[in-house]
């Protein structure tokens, strides 16, 4: 039968990890739920807490279209990192950084209450770490990262675009345009400085720097004004601050080029 899924924010709890004592007819219902939800949502592999069952069971949907039954899981040894993308039924259209295990030896039992063992690395050993974390009562959201972390959790407040324009970034590639306007300044002024010590005019040169300058600076405008769109919870700061640094920057050229003018 097709259960519904849980979904955030329905917490994991440590009540979902209760290890499997007898199996029976329930057991293989059980079992037997877990695949008709995989095959009609289109899954991996669900836990039995996904579907509100408290039992450690673990059902895997094998590339070969065969299932992969496992019951009270266990991870007894592990080796490597491996940082991917991982999404989840659990958090719906959502997804985050996680660094997992790369290799990982899982034992558990069968339907027949037979111990058995596997090993798995790569995307299935990601897959099975998923799955075991909810029958423990966690989730990938404890394994993030601290920066990680609280940008998925403005997913989960805003949804994943709003999340995306809240997250208002410490730097940004205008920068690379005001770094060079800030370096034809300097070679203005060190092109005027130098024009004491030569005969030749450098008059032109200096025009010729300040048109660069203000190109630039048209240029940072601009980017800067797309660019600060993108994050609509500091959009009005940044759009301030880039009219504030156009402005400054083509002060600081032109009281050059003035200055170049009288005395070059």
């Amino acid at each position: 039968m097709v259960k519904d899924i849980v979904t955030y924010p329905t917490p994991p709890s440590a009540e979902y990890s209760t290890d499997v004592r007898v199996f029976d007819e329930n057991l293989f219902a059980l079992i037997d739920d877990l695949k008709d939800t995989i095959e009609a949502n289109g899954l991996e592999a669900l836990t039995a807490f996904q579907i509100k069952n408290h039992f450690n069971v673990v059902v895997v949907k094998k590339s070969d279209g065969s299932f992969l039954e496992l019951i009270n899981p266990r991870l007894i040894s592990t080796k490597g990192k491996i940082t991917t993308r991982e999404k989840t039924a659990y958090f719906p259209g959502l997804s985050a950084e996680v660094t997992r295990y790369d290799k990982i030896s899982v034992i558990y039992q069968d339907r027949d209450g037979n111990d058995l063992s596997l090993k798995a690395e790569g995307d299935f050993s990601i897959l099975l770490q998923r799955k075991i974390d909810y029958t423990f009562g966690s989730s990938f959201l404890n394994k993030l990262s601290k920066e990680e972390k609280a940008n998925f959790e403005l997913q989960l407040e805003y949804g994943a675009e709003a999340a995306t324009a809240q997250t208002c970034p410490t730097t940004f590639k205008r920068d690379y345009f005001k770094k060079g306007v800030m370096a034809i300044t300097v070679a203005m002024i060190l092109l005027f400085i130098a024009s004491f010590f030569v005969e030749s005019s450098l008059w032109m040169t200096q025009v010729y720097l300040y048109l660069a300058a203000l190109v630039v600076n048209v240029g940072y405008f601009f980017y800067g004004y797309y660019e600060g769109k993108k994050y609509s919870s500091c959009t009005s700061c940044q759009i301030g601050n880039i009219i504030g640094t156009f402005v400054i920057s083509l002060v600081k050229a032109s009281v050059v080029l003035g200055v170049s003018y009288f005395f070059m």
